[in-house]
């Protein structure tokens, strides 16, 4: 018989390519992982994992329990949750999930309700960006994800809202077809340019008119979205600087270093010092949603999360 616990231990091996790095991930010893992993392969009848040199590699077995793990073990959660919210044994947890920008201005709002309408209820919050944070909620390591795609993908929901303009083929709404999808808002990107700047006292600013000025670019997927963006206009950037940190973005651009363009959530959340903002032409939008999956819907305490994500983006 296949345990839920096995499972885990399956899937921590397959992510860190040792019994070692998943005992550390896991909070065990190494001969504990041993241990439960020979247990799963008697169970499975057929080896799971072989070693090659240093390395560990499943078997084409484990590569298949590894795929179906994923949905076991969160519906397994979900059906926990469930059950012990009806029962009233606890109000249940969520973990949350979120890229940066929108913990520091969304997140904040809804878990203080949360906290005050339901005390009994325990949330985590870590922070990825997406596609990471996607991949941590379908793999059963998140119960809802805040995330954000273009606006300009084709089908995309209109007037909810992502990270900008045109949309690389993994944002297509394909993507998230298996999962519920709750908009939350639509996030323009503004330009910030210096206070020194030519452009500073304007109220909008076509992005061509920015071509030949020396960029400081975000994290990688805006990274790649402004390239976009600037080829969609004309030209190519020159990145002269590259931060996943937004504070480091607007300290960048207000030292005279380059020009940027920010999520209005990620400037919100920043005290810009000598940077003025301008509006961007052509608009370019994105998508901020709240993401779980349908068995998670149906969990109480992972229902109020998402209502009060909804409100906070009304406020």
């Amino acid at each position: 018989m296949i345990e839920a616990r096995h499972l885990r231990v399956l899937r921590a091996v397959a992510a860190t390519g040792s019994f070692s790095a998943a005992a550390r991930e896991l909070g065990c010893t190494q001969p504990a992982v041993s241990q439960q992993m020979k247990a799963l392969e008697q169970s499975a009848g057929t080896p799971l994992i072989v070693r090659a040199g240093r390395e560990m590699r499943l078997t084409q077995a484990g590569a298949a329990l590894v795929r179906h793990a994923a949905g076991i073990l969160a519906g397994l959660t979900a059906a926990e949750e469930e059950v012990a919210a009806i029962a009233g044994l606890r109000a249940g947890r969520v973990r949350l999930v979120s890229f940066p920008s929108g913990s520091s201005t969304l997140v904040p709002t809804a878990l203080a309700a949360m906290r005050a309408e339901h005390p009994g209820t325990r949330i985590s919050l870590v922070e990825a960006e997406p596609p990471r944070s996607v991949e941590m909620l379908r793999d059963g390591d998140c119960d809802v994800a805040l995330a954000f795609r273009y606006a300009s993908a084709p089908g995309a929901v209109s007037g909810a809202g992502p990270d900008g303009g045109r949309a690389a083929a993994s944002d297509a709404p394909a993507e998230w077809d298996d999962l519920v999808v709750r908009p939350l808002l639509t996030d323009r990107l503004v330009g910030l340019v210096p206070e020194g700047h030519r452009l500073a006292g304007a109220e909008r600013v076509g992005m061509a008119e920015l071509a030949d000025e020396p960029w400081i670019a975000g994290c990688p997927r805006c990274r790649r979205h402004l390239v976009e963006v600037c080829e969609d206009a004309g030209f190519t950037p020159r990145i002269d600087f590259a931060t996943d940190d937004y504070p480091a973005v607007a300290g960048l651009v207000g030292a005279g270093l380059g020009v940027a363009v920010l999520p209005e959530l990620a400037v919100e959340s920043v005290r810009a010092k000598g940077v003025s903002m301008l509006a961007v032409e052509p608009a370019v939008e994105r998508e901020i949603v709240a993401l779980t999956l349908p068995d998670l819907a149906r969990v109480p305490a992972v229902a109020a999360t998402l209502a009060q994500l909804e409100r906070a983006a009304v406020r």
